[in-house]
């Protein structure tokens, strides 16, 4: 392998591709800047088209036009984003097994297609077939390829480039130093895409299939979060017009984290994505309240899900009475016994609430049909609508099946012992009714001081009544920390289209975290999953990896620990501090060094390390916020940190950080996930002991 350094310096390249006295550097820059043409132009030609003449309507120009403007953003040139970031030349000519390059043809490998006046392909997306062995050949199976070239830059100028010859038995395996050095690149700002640095166990999870659910179990730095989010563009470039039909979803922890990583997607030109959290999803009523660890974790149970059931399905009541229907002179008698009967046949259909109650006058209507034509009548559709319609019916379908708001059932069974004792019977015992009702009943929806599980609750309902409309891929993130009708909340958003799901069982914070994929998958509805796992560290060095991996056997036994394979083991450093203080110098000092710095704190400390930081006029942001080249400080409560990634970490009193999780395990666990956002190194500060786990 022949490399160059991050400058301003050609590097000689293979002797049997470059004519003597050529110049590759310059020639590959060339390309670029003829690549960054090509795109203005297709940009530009996008721009000129008039749509005055084709559009048959105001409807039509109206989405005409928002189509083009979505093709006008993905077509943008990020200045500071490399267009392409690799080279493949191909060894056999078209028609050769396996081959998709001609002989002497070489591909760019970018994050967009890009091509020429002519039609001809300047830039390859990285999604697409012919890219893929970019990310998967090696010495043992070139796939076909001879070279591959990888491209370094300092901002988007092109300024140094490396080859691998995958065909030459007598050159051995190397490592990529500008695949180090881009893992290893500081950052200010949101997070990044990672396709020049997608390696085969990544693309292999990214390039899955539409019609299959995957679960991936990652440990801090080995890149699941990019993981999901490239399969997401991957599938809407194998997938486009499906997935424009039925929509995709990313769903993440909390809005610092979706901040983080609203950037990736935009910028491999996918504009259409959707990001929510989970509290998101199910805001049918404001949340105002709080609930307790035990009230939350048995409001989370899936044994939820049947007591609403049972509660919901305890208003439709057996006819006692006939109905009886005017038509002009006549009257037509429907009996009890066959209301009932039409009944338990909606019952027994299983379908929902509310679609089984707009289904029962149609069949009402249906028998007095059937008794019409019997007495030779002529009866159409219109007649049927009309009976279905009829104070008569009506009345007996608000008697029979009456309408449920899904708000409103909650307040009951959370208001109402009797009510909640009857429909938990078997369920729940008495100690975890008790534990879910309201001290105080509300009185209304309105006024009731809704928490979140309690939202989750009413999401259910509102599915039992109303089937709530699926997506044709969602992407679930940070999912160890979700409650068994969390994943139901979602799962449902999913019922008819595939689903990623990622975490990190170690990180776990809840008191109802994820026990087990399997079980997870089962409350999300994708029992069929592939459950896979990734256990190289990409971002995390290799000194904080393996002390925060002194915490694993006490917090998820029989995990394996993330192997680092960075070659920077990265700076680490446990200190005595003398207070608040001493953490403002240690922010000082890290601040020296480029890229961005996290100060993680327990939630209680943080506004006292905040008046430290605003005396020593240190600036600062907090989690959400963008951090830029003059503020790269941010001041971050413990419970944020989970998924966030900093280059430089100061991590205050360790044992606060435990000490504010209502159990050891899920403060050891927080305290994990705090020792693992750095990527370029770590100063743990304390003046408090440190927990025994760690020493």
């Amino acid at each position: 392998m022949s490399a160059s350094t991050p400058v301003d310096e050609p590097v000689d390249g293979p002797a049997t591709t470059n004519p003597a006295g050529d110049d590759p550097l310059a020639r590959e820059r060339a390309h670029l800047a003829a690549s960054r043409s090509a795109l203005r132009a297709m940009r530009e030609d996008v721009e000129a088209l008039d749509i005055s003449d084709v559009t048959a309507n105001w409807v039509n120009a109206a989405v005409l036009q928002r189509q083009i403007e979505e093709r006008v953003k993905a077509l943008a040139d990020l200045s500071d984003t490399p267009l392409f970031f690799g080279r493949l030349d191909y060894l056999h000519a078209p028609g050769a097994e396996r081959a998709e390059g001609a002989e002497g043809e070489c591909f760019y490998i970018g994050r967009r297609h890009v091509h020429d006046a002519d039609g001809d392909p300047m830039v390859i997306d990285w999604r697409a077939p012919v890219s893929q062995p970019f990310y998967r050949a090696s010495k043992r199976d070139p796939l076909d390829v001879t070279l591959r070239r990888r491209f370094g830059y300092t901002g988007g100028d092109l300024t140094a480039y490396e080859d691998e010859h995958l065909s030459d038995p007598t050159e051995g395996a190397t490592t990529s130093k500008l695949l180090q050095q881009e893992i290893e690149r500081p950052r200010v700002g949101p997070m990044r895409d990672i396709v020049a640095t997608i390696q085969p166990e990544q693309d292999e999870i990214v390039r899955s299939g539409l019609s299959g659910s995957v679960c991936v179990q990652g440990g801090p730095g080995t890149g699941k979060t990019a993981v999901g989010l490239h399969r997401v563009a991957y599938l809407l470039y194998a997938h486009r017009e499906r997935l424009a039909r039925t929509g995709t979803l990313v769903v993440g922890p909390n809005r610092s984290f979706l901040h983080y990583i609203e950037q990736v997607l935009p910028a491999l030109g996918e504009l259409t994505v959707a990001q929510a959290t989970v509290d998101d999803l199910v805001a049918h009523v404001e949340v105002r309240g709080t609930d307790d660890a035990a009230a939350a974790v048995v409001k989370g149970d899936a044994r939820m899900a049947q007591v609403l059931r049972r509660a919901l399905y305890s208003h439709v009541t057996m006819p006692a009475e006939s109905v009886v229907v005017v038509r002009g002179s006549r009257r037509w008698r429907i009996p009890a016994y066959e209301l009932e009967e039409t009944v338990r046949q909606l019952l027994n259909r299983d379908i929902r609430y509310g679609a089984a109650r707009d289904a029962l006058p149609q069949r009402i209507a249906h028998a007095v049909l059937v008794r019409m034509e019997r007495a030779g009548e002529a009866p159409d559709d219109r007649v049927q609508d009309a009976v279905a319609r009829s104070a008569a019916v009506k009345a007996a379908v608000k008697a029979v099946w009456p309408a449920v708001d899904p708000a409103k059932l909650v307040l009951r069974l959370l208001g109402d012992p009797e009510f909640l004792a009857e429909h938990a019977e078997g369920l729940l015992d008495e100690q975890e009714q008790k534990t879910i009702l309201w001290a105080k009943p509300a009185r209304s929806v309105k006024s009731a001081k809704w928490s979140a599980a309690d939202a989750v609750l009413i999401d259910e309902a509102a599915d039992l009544i109303r089937r709530t409309h699926s997506l044709g891929h969602v992407v679930l993130d940070e999912a160890q920390d979700l409650s068994p009708m969390q994943y139901r909340a979602v799962g449902r958003r999913c019922t008819t289209g595939s689903a990623t799901v990622l975490g990190d069982l170690a990180q776990g914070t809840t008191p109802w975290a994820t026990r087990s994929w399997e079980e997870a998958l089962a409350h999300l509805g994708k029992r069929d999953a592939v459950i896979e796992e990734l256990t190289a560290g990409f971002r995390v060095p290799t000194d904080v990896i393996t002390y925060a991996s002194r915490l694993l056997p006490h917090i998820a036994p029989g995990l394996t620990p993330v192997a680092s394979i960075r070659e920077n083991p990265g700076f680490f450093e446990v200190r005595r501090s003398g207070g608040p203080d001493d953490v403002v110098s240690a922010c000082r000092e890290l601040l020296d060094h480029e890229g961005s710095v996290g100060l993680i704190a327990a939630d209680a400390r943080v506004p006292e390390l905040a008046r430290a930081l605003t005396a020593a006029g240190v600036t600062y942001i907090a989690p959400g916020e963008e951090t830029t080249h003059a503020t790269r400080l941010t001041l971050v409560p413990a419970s944020l940190a989970k998924g966030l990634e900093y280059d430089y970490v100061v991590l205050d009193e360790p044992g606060a950080v435990v000490d504010a999780e209502p159990d050891e395990r899920t403060g050891l666990r927080r305290l994990y996930v705090t020792l693992t956002r750095a990527v370029s190194g770590l100063i743990v500060t304390h003046t408090a002991p440190l927990p025994d786990q760690l020493t």
